[in-house]
């Protein structure tokens, strides 16, 4: 009965489980704790997260609206520079059209210019220092014929090829002393000294406008020496011309002045082109 009791008792302890709960129950706790432990640290660590997500996204917001105030300056800026370009272009555009006008007034005034046949040159020699006529003579300086052989003959030969003249005149001027020579004797001899028969120094002038054809035709006789020795001057034909006193160095009638006046006293050469003979009877 003993050995039996003692049996059922180790039968007994055999099959105890409490101990196997308390210890399923204390694991089972454990795992539990673990869970809300990580439920509580989860948001936790996610929430620092989102801050540091946050942080990092407000550092982006403001650099964005540093950068697009940046570019908004520059867009203030690139339209200040539109608007002074603007302004500049305007400007440009308005003297661009005044140039436009000029352009066109200057076309006008060359087209003009073109359309009217230019008048050849005057030369003008001056009766002073080396070139200087002797009082009451007509005997050419030998300083003014070197002149009319080195420089003037090229003048006529330029302005005639340029102006296509065919006839140079010789005009002598005179100032307004009177002449006390005695009587003229052009009557006479002019023809004769024209054609190169008799030297002008055979010329005696009675008067002043006597004085200046005189001159002039002496002009003329060294042209037509060249022109006929040297060949050159071919095809142009020389006249000699008198204004004694009467034409001032501006071109007007001169105003009467009978003193001596080496201001008024010249040789002009005229360029001018023969053209059709009109009569009138």
């Amino acid at each position: 009965m003993v050995r039996g009791r003692s049996r059922l008792e180790e039968i007994q302890e055999d099959f105890d489980i409490w101990p196997a709960f308390t210890d399923l129950m204390s694991n089972a706790f454990m795992i539990l704790s673990f869970l809300l432990l990580l439920a509580i640290i989860k948001p936790l660590v996610s929430i620092s997260s989102m801050r540091e997500t946050e942080a990092a996204l407000r550092e982006q917001l403001v650099g964005l609206e540093n950068s697009l105030d940046k570019q908004r300056d520059r867009a203030a800026s690139a339209e200040q520079r539109i608007g002074i370009l603007t302004q500049q272009n305007q400007a440009l555009a308005a003297r661009n059209q005044a140039l436009n006008a000029q352009t066109e007034d200057l076309k006008g005034r060359l087209q003009e210019e073109l359309e009217t046949p230019k008048a050849p040159p005057i030369i003008v020699i001056r009766d002073t220092g080396s070139y200087r006529f002797e009082s009451g003579s007509a005997q050419v300086p030998d300083a003014l014929e070197s002149y009319v052989r080195s420089q003037l003959v090229p003048q006529i030969e330029a302005n005639a090829k340029q102006y296509q003249i065919d006839v140079v005149e010789i005009i002598g001027h005179t100032d307004g002393q009177p002449n006390e020579s005695s009587a003229s004797n052009l009557d006479r001899s002019l023809e004769q000294v024209a054609r190169g028969n008799t030297a002008v120094s055979q010329l005696v002038p009675g008067s002043n406008a006597d004085l200046g054809l005189m001159r002039s035709l002496a002009v003329v006789q060294i042209l037509q020496n060249i022109q006929k020795n040297e060949k050159r001057l071919q095809g142009l034909e020389f006249r000699a011309y008198s204004a004694a006193q009467l034409v001032s160095p501006s071109g007007g009638f001169a105003d009467i002045n009978r003193n001596a006046d080496e201001t008024r006293r010249r040789i002009e050469i005229r360029f001018t082109r023969l053209g059709e003979v009109t009569s009138v009877q």
